[in-house]
């Protein structure tokens, strides 16, 4: 995982250059990643919490999957592949939401964000996720009213511009 090619993208989001993963982010290169909001039936949103052995953000509730997209892949691919690596599930219909530019703020990433609905069972990646949970919206824009230090700021970028 830490030694994985990412594509260096520009303010254009244009690749510019491949360099590993370590070096882009000590680097604070601009770079690509996908974030997955998974539904269920009731409007549930599944989180994660990140695993304490990941190197940013250990420990904290994120997104129900996310990652960087590879050197060679795009963002569509790369949404299916992290959902599938990380929940363990194959989805067809994921619906692009929008994409946010790349700021100091969530770590110099272009990030597309997707939506779907899927009501588990899981199973969860250990290497990349603790544990997981269903959330409702209401307490979900509680917490993020609230600045939870316990949830990413990625993930709180990425709820105030899907519930503004």
């Amino acid at each position: 995982m830490y030694n994985e090619l990412l594509p260096v993208v520009d303010e254009n989001d244009c690749v510019i250059d491949t360099l590993p993963r370590h070096y882009v982010h000590a680097q604070s290169l601009r770079h690509r990643a996908v974030h997955i909001l998974v539904f269920d039936d009731q409007d549930r949103l599944f989180l994660q919490k990140r695993s304490l052995l990941k190197d940013l953000n250990a420990g904290l509730w994120d997104t129900s999957a996310a990652g960087h997209v590879d050197a060679g892949e795009d963002y569509d691919s790369c949404a299916l592949r992290e959902i599938e690596e990380e929940l363990g599930i194959k989805v067809y219909g994921l619906e692009l939401l929008f994409k946010l530019p790349a700021t100091a703020a969530i770590g110099m990433e272009f990030i597309q964000v997707y939506r779907c609905r899927h009501n588990g069972p899981f199973t969860l990646a250990p290497e990349e996720i603790e544990t997981g949970g269903w959330f409702s919206e209401h307490d979900l824009s509680a917490r993020i009213a609230a600045d939870d230090q316990t949830v990413t700021e990625t993930f709180k970028t990425i709820w105030r511009q899907y519930k503004p």
